[in-house]
C-alpha cells in the first residue's frame, strides 16, 4: 500500500502572522491530517545555509546529496536536473551548475535577485538570449546547454568549489550577502558582468519591456554538483516524485507524466514497485516569499480542497496507508504523519495549533 509525502513549502506562517493567518484560514482536511497525527516533529534550519528547508528535505529525501551535509555550499542538484531534461550523456561527465535567466532589481538601498517566476520566459526568448550567450561561455571552456526556458546548465570543472545559493533562497535579499563565493568567485563575476552587458542591448530585452515585462538583464547559478559524486534519481529507492506548480528545475526532478500531478492521480496509481511516493505543491512559495497573505490564503484553502481532501479520505478507506506532511518556511520545518487508525480518535479535534 502507497504512502504519500505530501510537501508544501512556505506553508508554515511567521510567527508574528500567524494568530492572524489561521483564524482566516478555512482548511478543514488540513486541520484533521495535523489534529488526529501519529507522529509530529519540527526541525531548525541553519539561517546560512544556501538553501532553503524545502529544498535540502528534498535533496535528503530523493537521496541526491551524500550524507551528512550542511548546504552552507548549496544543494547538488545539477546533474539530476540534466538527466530530467535528457541529458544523461552530458550529465555523466565533469562538474556543472545550474544557470537561470534571471532579472537584478536595484532599490535604494541594495540590489536583489526578483522573483524568477515574475519573468514568464518563453521558448523563443530563451533561446536567442541562449544562443548569444552560449560563444561567451564556450571561448571559457564552459559548454553550455539548454534544458528548458528557465533552466540551462553550465560545465565549469574550475568551479566546483564555488558556495553558490538557490534562486528561492535570494529572492528579496539583499544581493550582496548571496553571491557565489570560492576560489574562481571573481572569475564567475567577470563573465557574469559580460553577459549583463550582452544582454543590456538585446532585442529580446526591448521587446519584453514593451510587452510589460521584465528585462532579462543577468542570470543566476547554483545547485553545483559533480558526475562521480551525483545520484540516479531513476533508482532513488522506491520513491517516485511527482510535482504541481514550482520553479523548472523541481519539474525536471519529476517523471515528465508527473510534472502536473493531482491528488487523484496519484492515489490512483496501481504500482506495486511503488511503496513511498513524494508530492511536492509548490504553489504557496511565491506569495509566502512576497508576505501577499491573502493570495497565501486562497492558495492553501486550494491546496485543501484538491489535495489534502482526497488524502484524507484516501487515508479513511485505506487506499493510502499513511500521509506525512511536510510544511516548511524560510526558517524551519515541520514533519506530520497520519494514519487510519490516527483519524479514528474522535475525542482529538482538528485544529492547527502546530502551525503556529
Amino acid at each position: 500500500m502507497t504512502d504519500i509525502i505530501l510537501a508544501l513549502p512556505f506553508a508554515l506562517p511567521p510567527a508574528d502572522m500567524a494568530p492572524h493567518l489561521l483564524r482566516a484560514l478555512q482548511v478543514p482536511a488540513l486541520a484533521a491530517l495535523l489534529g488526529r497525527h501519529s507522529r509530529q516533529q519540527r526541525h531548525s534550519f541553519a539561517q546560512h545555509s544556501r538553501v532553503l528547508p524545502h529544498e535540502a528535505w528534498l535533496t535528503r529525501t530523493l537521496d541526491l546529496a551524500p550524507s551528512p551535509i550542511t548546504f552552507q555550499t548549496g544543494a547538488p542538484l545539477a546533474t539530476a536536473c540534466m538527466r530530467g531534461c535528457g541529458l544523461q550523456t552530458q550529465a555523466a561527465e565533469g562538474h556543472w551548475l545550474i544557470l537561470q535567466p534571471a532579472h537584478i532589481q536595484v532599490s535604494s538601498t541594495h540590489p536583489s535577485l526578483a522573483d524568477p517566476r515574475a519573468l514568464q520566459l518563453d521558448e523563443a526568448d530563451a533561446r536567442a538570449l541562449y544562443d548569444a550567450a552560449r560563444p561567451y561561455f564556450e571561448e571559457l571552456g564552459k559548454p553550455m546547454l539548454f534544458g528548458a526556458p528557465g533552466l540551462w546548465f553550465v560545465r565549469a570543472d574550475d568551479w566546483a568549489q564555488l558556495s553558490t545559493a538557490s534562486p528561492d533562497s535570494v529572492v528579496n535579499q539583499n544581493l550582496g550577502d548571496w553571491l557565489p563565493e570560492g576560489e574562481r568567485a571573481r572569475d564567475f563575476r567577470r563573465l557574469q558582468n559580460e553577459i549583463q552587458m550582452l544582454w543590456h542591448q538585446h532585442p529580446v530585452n526591448a521587446a519584453r519591456e514593451a510587452r510589460g515585462l521584465p528585462a532579462v538583464n543577468s542570470y543566476w547559478c547554483w545547485g553545483g554538483a559533480s558526475a562521480s559524486a551525483s545520484a540516479d534519481t531513476a533508482a532513488v529507492g522506491a520513491a517516485t516524485l511527482a510535482v504541481s506548480g514550482g520553479p523548472s528545475w523541481l519539474q525536471a526532478l519529476a517523471a515528465p507524466e508527473l510534472r502536473q500531478a493531482t491528488a487523484n492521480g496519484l492515489i490512483g496509481r496501481q504500482d506495486n514497485t511503488v511503496t513511498n511516493t513524494v508530492a511536492v505543491v509548490a504553489d504557496l512559495i511565491a506569495p509566502g516569499q512576497a508576505s501577499e497573505w491573502a493570495e497565501w490564503i486562497a492558495a492553501l484553502q486550494h491546496i485543501d480542497q484538491h489535495w489534502c481532501a482526497p488524502l484524507l479520505a484516501a487515508l479513511q478507506d485505506g487506499r493510502v496507508g499513511r500521509v506525512n506532511l511536510m510544511l516548511s518556511h524560510r526558517e524551519s520545518w515541520l514533519e506530520v504523519s497520519s494514519t487510519k487508525m490516527a483519524q479514528r480518535k474522535f475525542w482529538r479535534q482538528p485544529n492547527l495549533n502546530l502551525l503556529k
